[in-house]
């Protein structure tokens, strides 16, 4: 299946980018995943492989007729391969440096570029067209010797190359017949011989994956899938802080022209909790650890009152949003958002997610920083808001502009910080207190079943106000609010398979919201539902679905965020977190144990 969202993601957990099945830089942020587009050529409107396209950087063998692209083994490092009609071929190889130096991570504000000819006499051009604040394309240009630099709004950016610069400048055609190295980065001179630098960073990034992998407990099965999604994950914390993002763009619509076009480079909540859920099956303990330490600062940063639904990576709380007018969205499928005023939201399962990221601090002997009493009383803050408004109205988890409901799934996540801290209280060995969070936790469960539970259809509704089906009901047997086994459980089961689900895929919802009926399914609600599947005794029908929904992912082994039922098309922002926890998630449930070819 081919997509217009088929690309390829590079990083370093500092900056990304994405590259497409050209080979072209069409998307990258600086000096970090939210910052301004110097490469914007995936929201322009404009195809990247135009002769007046900006915000990209292609490196283009004369007369291409076939690309090929693959990763190098467990690694965000991509290698593309391209040849024309008389088999005279170069290979690119591009990656964000990454690995420990001096004892810390060495992560710069950089992208390498390695290009080589394969076979033949080949000939090249390189179009390196950057652009600044959001689509301008009037870029100041100097160079020296062996650099070009960029000057942006408020900073430059310098290209260190062994390429002949004037070649690069005019975009001329050249012979390529030796290796050529870029480095775009910081505007200071490059301080070593480029070349063996950029194989030394080449080979110190590529050890420090495959490192990070290698200690990764994937499942026997779809070892591929899992790793690739890890990977991905991976490049979605933003590794200074802690935080995780929930996608590397903004404004892929979630359907054509739906208006449906959010700035997903920020740190919700609630992805973050999948994210760090997901990788903790694997055993990624450090997008935990330092998702943990963000976490302690947003917290202690609201000092007892509303914890918001999304923050920045450095946990700046004002995300104003603005529609940006100099680029004409994907595909010309307008707006360009930048900012998110769900900010401004209130969600009440953020309370709930918080503190199960956190519980686990209090039970795992493999961390660094295992939770003690200090970090209980301040979680305990967090529980007494969780119970405050675990009746209370909030726009919920898909985020509801113009109105708001008591969402079961955000009352059942209040009721999951109350029971997930009476379990922290007990192995502290607090009695008194675990018995109060108990016994919250108790009269939350007793509210949701009473006032959720529809006797007429016979199912649970996704507000207490309504009957209304919302696939997040789903998520009730992960949080272990209801067993597999519980009719309940299995009545709403059926009722959102039947009313929600479209062949191979799964809606967030079918009722009208703030911008209509919705037309695309949401692709962790799918793989949510494959959960359920498998957990309530549909073993086959699990893995059928599991197996359809792979087949849906791009070249890259990813997926965005939402997806057409009827065409397989992907829309929404990517790579998206929650589209990669699912495909991990599913996985790991799935496959056969290791034992299985001992």
């Amino acid at each position: 299946m081919t997509t217009n969202l088929d690309l390829w993601p590079i990083g370093n957990c500092q900056v990304s980018g994405l590259i497409d099945r050209s080979g072209r830089l069409v998307w990258a942020c600086l000096p970090r995943v939210d910052g301004e587009p110097v490469f914007s050529s995936l929201i322009s409107g404009i195809e990247a492989g135009d002769e007046g396209a900006v915000g990209m950087w292609a490196i283009e063998l004369d007369g291409v007729a076939k690309i090929e692209q693959s990763y190098i083994r467990n690694t965000p490092i991509l290698v593309t391969r391209q040849e024309d009609e008389q088999g005279n071929a170069i290979e690119i190889t591009d990656f964000c440096p990454r690995y420990t130096s001096n004892e810390r991570i060495y992560r710069p504000v950089a992208f390498v570029r390695i290009v080589r000819p394969v076979s033949g006499s080949p000939r090249i051009r390189v179009r390196l067209r950057p652009t600044r604040g959001w689509g301008n394309t009037d870029v100041t240009t100097t160079a020296g010797s062996h650099h070009i630099r960029y000057i942006l709004n408020d900073e430059a950016v310098r290209l260190s190359t062994d390429a002949p610069v004037g070649y690069i400048a005019e975009e001329r055609v050249f012979r390529l017949e030796h290796p050529l190295h870029f480095f775009l980065g910081p505007d200071e001179s490059f301080s070593s011989a480029l070349m063996p630098a950029c194989l030394r960073m080449l080979h110190d990034t590529t050890t420090e994956w495959q490192h990070w992998v290698r200690g990764l407990a994937t499942p026997y099965e779809w070892q591929d899938v899992v790793i690739r999604s890890a990977i991905s994950l991976k490049l979605c914390q933003h590794e200074e802080t802690g935080a995780i993002v929930a996608a590397l763009t903004t404004s892929i619509p979630e359907h054509a022209d739906s208006g449906r076009n959010w700035d997903y480079r920020y740190c919700w909540i609630r992805d973050a909790y999948y994210t760090v859920q997901a990788l903790n099956r694997l055993g990624a303990l450090d997008v935990l650890e330092s998702y943990l330490a963000y976490l302690r600062n947003i917290v202690e940063g609201a000092k007892g009152g509303h914890v918001q639904p999304l923050y920045g990576v450095l946990g700046e709380a004002k995300l104003e949003e603005r529609i940006e007018e100099g680029l004409k969205g994907y595909r010309g499928m307008g707006p360009v958002r930048v900012g998110n005023q769900a900010y401004e939201q209130i969600q009440h399962d953020a309370y709930g997610q918080i503190i199960l990221c956190n519980v686990q601090a209090f039970f795992d002997s493999r961390l660094f920083r295992m939770a003690g009493i200090e970090d209980f009383e301040a979680l305990e803050a967090i529980g007494d808001l969780a119970w405050e408004v675990h009746d209370k109205p909030d726009a919920g988890l898909w985020e509801l502009r113009t109105r708001q409901s008591v969402h079961t799934y955000s009352s059942a996540m209040c009721w999951a910080a109350c029971d997930r801290l009476a379990n922290a209280a007990h192995k502290l060995g607090l009695g008194e207190r675990a018995t109060f969070w108990q016994d919250r936790a108790d009269q939350i469960h007793a509210t949701i079943v009473d006032k959720a539970w529809r006797t007429e259809t016979q199912r649970l509704s996704a507000t207490f106000s309504g009957d209304d089906l919302d696939a997040s009901l789903i998520q009730l047997l992960d949080l272990r609010f209801l067993s597999p086994q519980d009719k309940r459980y299995r009545a709403t089961l059926y009722a959102l398979e039947t009313g929600l689900r479209r062949g191979t895929d799964m809606l967030r919802y079918d009722s009208e919201d703030d911008f209509g009926v919705p037309h695309s399914a949401f692709n962790v609600c799918t793989f949510w539902l494959i959960e359920a599947l498998y957990l309530t005794g549909r073993h086959e029908d699990a893995r059928t679905l599991f197996e359809e929904m792979l087949k849906r992912r791009t070249a890259a082994g990813l997926l965005s965020e939402d997806i057409d039922p009827a065409s397989g098309e992907l829309w929404g922002n990517y790579p998206q977190t929650y589209s990669l926890v699912g495909m991990i998630n599913c996985a790991v449930l799935l496959s056969k144990p290791w034992q299985a070819i001992r």
